[in-house]
């Protein structure tokens, strides 16, 4: 009752069960009959040509968003312009960010320095306090900025 093959308590794998059931088959197949083995071969034919095939495919990316993600292949990717576009568009979304920070700090460069040149037209200082560095600073805590 200790049987070395079949006692011990291991688990199968699915290719090990696989290939102990193949083989136990093979073994009572010589002694069928011409014409079920002809229908056999036929059957397992058939049943070969309507496996599914699994088809493999590399992800190309993952999408993640809040708490769920999703796995990109290479067969969900958009084709051909639109491609292109997703490509093209974070840099072209970099380029006008980085141009809309530009022209907003020139023009609150270019209201600071207006800001200075009306406090000099219409106020009394003397001509000193226009060539101090926190002349510009001054002007806002006064402001209240």
């Amino acid at each position: 009752m200790t049987s070395k093959s079949h006692t011990t308590n291991r688990p199968f794998s699915q290719d090990t069960l696989g290939r102990a059931i193949t083989a136990r088959l093979s073994e009572t197949t010589q002694d069928l009959p011409h014409d079920i083995t002809q229908r056999l071969k036929a059957a397992r034919m058939l049943a070969l040509e309507k496996r599914k095939v699994v088809k493999l495919s590399v992800a190309t990316g993952v999408a993640a968003a809040g708490g769920n993600a999703a796995v990109m292949h290479l067969g969900d990717a958009p084709r051909g312009k639109w491609r292109q576009l997703g490509a093209w568009l974070p840099l072209l979304a970099l380029v006008a960010g980085l141009l809309t920070i530009g022209f907003v700090q020139d023009d609150y460069r270019a209201r600071e320095i207006a800001d200075v040149d009306a406090e000099i037209l219409t106020d009394d200082l003397p001509p000193a306090a226009f060539t101090d560095p926190g002349f510009a600073q001054f002007l806002r805590v006064n402001r209240g900025e």
